[in-house]
């Protein structure tokens, strides 16, 4: 029976772990992106633009907030004050003229009153509670800043687009850089396997005699040199992982994969290229500073508005009760009411109000000479991505004929050196050549498509 229990509870135990077995096997998962689940796993968990949705939502509520003055604004409030020395109160025509005194005629059970000395006036304790309300009924000032409160939405709208086609740009950069990183493993990986391949052929060739020993050497030595540029590859398509699950605002021990290569990009070159607007209609950088442009205009008349009359309405209702004990049920509480209109008229200030405006008009008129000359290093800015693209479709020609020339070539140097009439020496070169021409094919596609999502960054296009 003993055994019997032990072997439940192992069961029991069994049962339990399986579920969280099956789940970790899960979480190890490698999850395959490719650029567009990647484009929009970024716009939403990524923090920066988390945090720049955030601000949209706060401008709202600012927006929303800066209606509340023009509604009525109720209050409740209670005092309590303690007198500590009564006002004393002369009433003239009840004593003396010219400083003399009088005493009043008592009456039988009163005592004798001067009334000269002043007549003191008030109780101790002094209560009052009740509602205050006032309501704004002309105020420009107030009216015109609902409008800057807007305009102050409409800013972080286009400051979160901005963010997101800056997160686009990122994301678009670390992802070609993953395809890169890959592409240039298997070109190393596959150097690797050419140099072992020729390596087992030379050392099957040495051993029937065939070939010299300073041959399986130099076919050894080959071998070795092509570890670590393979190791180096390797290496460089984790950190580029890294880089891109940081930006997606992912767990750095999650396994990823990105599907594609370079090689599927090279039929948008010219497509891309010939299809470019360059108009800056869109960019982000020359909207807000419009934006901000027309938010400072609003401002200025607002200023020039505080040189209009205010006029608002107030009224008051309250309830007070004096007495020199603290017997609530035996007070007396009279109520107070009051309603009114005030009406303010500025007429000096000390010259604040038009300096104030003077200083928003040089602020006005230096945003206007920065967005000039942030519209000239745009235009230098698309110019250079325009050249680069230029630049990178002549490398991808000449790397494509390249990449012809070097696999034909080497295999010509594999066939004379299997017949002896080609050297080890002319197949290494070869390999060489092939291996560097690969490269080259690879990083004309990836710069092309740098210099491509560069471009559209500063046209504010987010693809």
């Amino acid at each position: 029976m003993k055994k019997l229990s032990i072997s439940k509870k192992m069961l029991l135990a069994i049962l339990i772990l399986l579920p969280s077995t099956d789940f970790t096997l899960s979480a190890q998962d490698t999850l395959k992106l490719d650029l567009s689940k990647a484009l929009e796993i970024a716009l939403s968990e990524n923090p920066t633009v988390k945090v720049a949705n955030k601000e949209i939502e706060k401008k709202k509520y600012a927006q929303k907030g800066a209606y509340a003055p023009l509604f009525p604004q109720i209050n409740f409030s209670a005092d309590y004050n303690r007198t500590l020395k009564k006002q004393v109160m002369y009433l003239d025509g009840f004593g003396a003229m010219g400083g003399g005194s009088e005493t009043t005629t008592p009456t039988e059970g009163t005592e004798t009153m001067d009334i000269s000395k002043g007549i003191e006036v008030g109780r101790d304790n002094n209560w009052s509670y009740g509602f205050n309300a006032s309501m704004p009924l002309v105020a420009p000032t107030l009216w015109k800043s609902l409008t800057i409160s807007a305009i102050d939405v409409e800013l972080a709208v286009e400051k979160a687009r901005s963010s997101k086609i800056a997160m686009v740009n990122q994301v678009k950069k670390s992802f070609y850089g993953v395809l890169l990183a890959n592409d240039s493993y298997r070109v190393f990986k596959s150097s690797y396997d050419n140099s072992m391949e020729n390596y087992q052929d030379i050392k099957k060739k040495f051993d029937q005699g065939l070939v010299a020993e300073y041959d399986l050497i130099r076919a050894d030595v080959s071998v070795k040199n092509a570890i670590p540029n393979m190791l180096q590859a390797e290496n460089a398509l984790t950190l580029a992982k890294w880089q891109l699950k940081a930006l997606l605002g992912m767990d750095l021990d999650l396994a990823i994969d990105c599907e594609g290569k370079l090689t599927e990009f090279e039929n948008e070159l010219y497509a891309d290229y010939l299809s470019t607007d360059t108009s800056l209609v869109n960019n982000s950088d020359l909207k807000q500073l419009d934006i901000q442009s027309n938010q400072l205009k609003e401002t200025i008349k607002m200023q020039k508005f505080e040189y209009l009359p205010t006029l608002s309405l107030s009224g008051m209702y309250q309830w007070s009760a004096m007495n020199n004990n603290f017997k609530f049920s035996e007070y007396r509480w009279n109520p107070y009411s009051v309603v009114g209109v005030s009406l303010s008229i500025p007429i000096f200030s000390g010259g604040g109000k038009y300096h104030k405006i003077k200083q928003s008009q040089v602020t006005l008129e230096q945003l206007s000479l920065q967005r000039e000359d942030a519209k000239r290093n745009l235009q230098l800015a698309l110019k250079q991505y325009l050249d680069n693209m230029n630049t990178c479709i002549k490398k991808f020609n000449a790397a494509q004929k390249g990449v012809s020339q070097s696999e034909k070539g080497y295999q010509i140097a594999q066939k004379r050196y299997e017949t002896g009439s080609g050297t080890l020496l002319e197949l290494n070169d070869a390999e060489l050549a092939l291996t560097q021409s690969r490269l080259n094919y690879n990083q004309a596609i990836y710069d092309y498509m740098i210099a491509k999502s560069d471009l559209e960054k500063t046209l504010g296009e987010q693809k």
